[in-house]
């Protein structure tokens, strides 16, 4: 018979913490896992970031970022959009931005195509500015602008600007998989359509028929002539992207036509349907007190006045952007739902798509 000599129960778990406890030590005021970002930022367990190792031009003022995710990414849907973190300036913001790889690439990168926007800070940035090797913050892949699990027999897809990238991601991944394709796609000119040379490859194989609308001749398109364009727009499902303008004015003429359902819409900003008189919003923490008027979010109006403020999709989506509403009334842009808090309430608002309908207090 042998005796065995039970072993201590987590010795081994109380070394770990014991030589962790030091490590933090002699790393203090980082912490071990601050060196590990800096040495090895997509490991496994890390925050969800990825690695530019490419950025391809697309027109003069839009590019193709690759990105490497690391481990934790999981793959997109064609027509998601995922948020990108990057630091500007010594400040990480936050945007969102459609994915637009073929998932059967094999070196396991996505790829987001951005439109540099006027004085957009962060999609100039990234045109611009942005190098390979640098990393940069993910988040996952989300949204619902994408294709049915039962494809429909015709597709009508109707984009502007950069609303091409979406639906970019859906042809490059779906295509072979939809019968009859209609593409009606607007920009400035010939040499400003984002992705130009790959559509029309397309169109000449005749995986779709392609309209190209060049604004600066052309006029901005509308919906009647968009229905000489296609004869047979009632029979299709129709996608469209673009501004908000030319979203709205499909929303009205499919629902005077009876087919508001064959009808989906991608937003890439809040549509402002009501506003309010706007107001003085003051942020209690900071001090600082902002004239706002009830068009523009408290996010926008704050940032331009200098204030750090959190935020993530701006869509009103992802609750990035949160913060409590001490006192006063704001309202949601989307729909016109007004809220408000009396004194210390701390009532939590999305300030990426509320307006100041009043004075207000931010707890910020």
């Amino acid at each position: 018979m042998t005796t065995s000599v039970p072993r201590r129960p987590g010795l081994r778990a109380r070394l770990g913490d014991r030589v962790l406890s030091l490590v933090e030590a002699a790393t203090t005021p980082l912490l071990p896992t601050d060196y590990l970002d800096v040495f090895a930022p997509l490991r496994s367990g890390a925050d969800l970031r990825g690695r530019v190792v490419e950025i391809r031009p697309e027109t003069a003022d839009a590019a193709t970022l690759v990105i490497r995710p690391g481990r934790g990414w999981r793959e997109h849907t064609p027509g998601q959009y995922v948020r990108l973190g990057v630091d500007v300036d010594g400040v990480r913001q936050w945007r969102a931005y459609s994915v637009t790889s073929d998932r059967t690439r094999t070196d396991g990168c996505l790829t987001v195509t951005v439109k540099a926007i006027p004085d957009g800070v962060v999609s100039n940035h990234l045109v611009r500015e942005m190098r390979p090797g640098t990393v940069v913050q993910l988040d996952r892949a989300t949204g619902d602008f994408t294709l049915p699990q039962e494809r429909p027999e015709k597709a009508l897809f109707v984009t502007a600007g950069s609303g091409i990238t979406p639906v970019m991601g859906m042809l490059r991944n779906h295509l072979d998989e939809l019968g009859d394709v209609v593409l009606v796609h607007s920009a400035p000119r010939r040499e400003d359509v984002v992705f130009g040379a790959e559509l029309r490859e397309l169109a000449a194989a005749g995986g779709l028929r392609l309209v190209e609308r060049h604004t600066g001749t052309d006029g901005l398109l509308k919906p009647a002539e968009l229905a000489e364009l296609v004869p047979d727009l009632a029979e299709r499902t129709t996608w469209a992207c673009g501004p908000v303008g030319m979203l709205e004015a499909l929303e009205e003429h499919w629902a005077a036509e009876g087919i508001a359902e064959r009808l989906v819409t991608e937003r890439f900003r809040p549509r402002v349907l009501v506003t309010g008189e706007g107001g003085t919003v003051t942020f209690g923490k900071t001090g600082t007190t902002v004239e706002a008027d009830g068009a523009t979010p408290i996010l926008d109006a704050a940032e331009a006045a200098g204030v750090l403020m959190p935020s993530g999709c701006r869509m009103g989506i992802c609750y990035g952007c949160v913060l409590p509403l001490r006192e006063g009334a704001v309202r949601d842009l989307r729909n016109g739902e007004l809220t408000t808090a009396a004194p210390g309430d701390g009532v939590l608002v999305q300030t990426c798509v509320s307006a100041a309908a009043g004075p207000c207090d931010i707890d910020h």
